[in-house]
């Protein structure tokens, strides 16, 4: 029996959209990508050819009305994904957004009540691709007791990223772009959120070093609107704690790492410079290196389980609009205590569900 068919259409064909999402899609049988649109008449036309997708448009809304698209795919910058995605439901497409799923929480749940006065769509947010090759592995040694009740969890996303203050103010320095996230503190509090229990509490500082950067295309510095420096303390559903730090204007700093310890074992996930897993328990000697077994791996499929999800063989996993909204309530939740000098509780009280 031949496969459903399902035509993409993408809006805003950025690095990820060129680099994953279309090669994922060409991929599958039954799926073709029908048509995109970009910020430009020019920059679509040139992503039409680069990418050999025969249909362009003359604005996203264009691409949404129509008729010939089953589901739309969402490159853009996070400031146009709650706007399309409602829109694209509104008009009974399936929507894949990028992540940052929104810009704040607020955001991230019109998209969640949108999703859900469409329940015959699927609404899936690309997950955290780091840790997908560990994930089964890791989530089997919690589930076998491997650590025991959880402590301890640490975040650390530390590297110079942005230390030179003389480049160009990047999209993700500019909050009215990308939003309350701050630099991968959001893709890495959902990775760890896989195999930890949500934070309940948040307590954060941040700084901005660096506090403008040029825009060549404007002739002039413009402000950083973005934190470069973050640290946050939590406290975690069932009694443990965890801290996080996050920056991007440090010299030889210890890249991106999770840690999960716990009262019988403890896990180090290494995500840079390259990707490892260390694991120790009591009686061990010391942390070991574990390499996973081939069939034990786990690994990008994104556009497989979209797809798997339209034609009713799987449901969404990674990430569903709920996990999103989870993950944009912890970085929003940090914005605001860094600015109130307090906690903030979670789930946020004063969003509306």
């Amino acid at each position: 029996m031949a496969e459903q068919r399902v035509r993409i259409g993408i809006v805003g064909a950025g690095n990820n959209t060129r680099v994953r999402h279309i090669p994922g899609f060409r991929a599958i049988p039954g799926v073709e990508i029908v048509g995109v649109v970009n910020r430009s008449g020019e920059s679509t036309t040139r992503a039409a050819r680069e990418l050999n997708i025969p249909k362009t448009y003359p604005d996203w809304q264009a691409l949404v009305a129509d008729r010939e698209i089953d589901a739309v795919c969402i490159g853009t910058w996070p400031n146009l994904h709650c706007e399309v995605t409602c829109a694209a439901l509104a008009a009974g497409k399936h929507v894949l957004c990028e992540a940052r799923m929104a810009r704040n929480a607020a955001e991230a749940h019109r998209m969640l009540r949108a999703s859900r006065a469409h329940p015959n769509l699927i609404a899936q947010i690309v997950p955290s691709p780091f840790g997908l090759v560990q994930d089964q592995f890791v989530r089997q040694l919690i589930a076998d007791n491997y650590l025991g009740e959880i402590r301890e969890v640490v975040v650390i996303g530390a590297d110079d990223t942005f230390w030179d203050y003389s480049k160009e103010l990047h999209w993700r320095q500019d909050a009215e772009l990308s939003g309350l996230n701050v630099l991968t503190l959001g893709i890495l509090h959902e990775t760890l959120c896989r195999w930890a229990p949500q934070p309940v509490s948040v307590f954060a500082q941040t700084t901005t070093f660096e506090p403008q950067r040029p825009v060549p295309s404007l002739c002039r510095q413009m402000p950083v609107t973005v934190p470069d420096s973050v640290q946050i303390v939590t406290q975690l559903a069932g009694g443990g704690h965890g801290i996080y730090h996050m920056s991007g204007v440090i010299l030889f700093g210890p890249g991106k790492q999770i840690h999960l310890y716990g009262r019988n074992g403890t896990i180090k996930y290494l995500i840079s410079p390259r990707e490892e897993l260390w694991c120790g328990r009591i009686g061990d000697p010391e942390l070991k290196r574990i390499d996973i077994l081939p069939e034990r791996q786990g690994r990008w499929r994104v556009e497989e389980e979209f797809i798997c999800a339209i034609r009713g063989q799987e449901k969404v996993r990674l990430t569903d609009f709920a996990t999103g909204v989870a993950y944009m309530e912890f970085t929003e939740a940090v914005t605001r205590s860094a600015s109130a000098g307090q906690p903030v509780r979670l789930p946020l009280p004063d969003i509306a569900r």
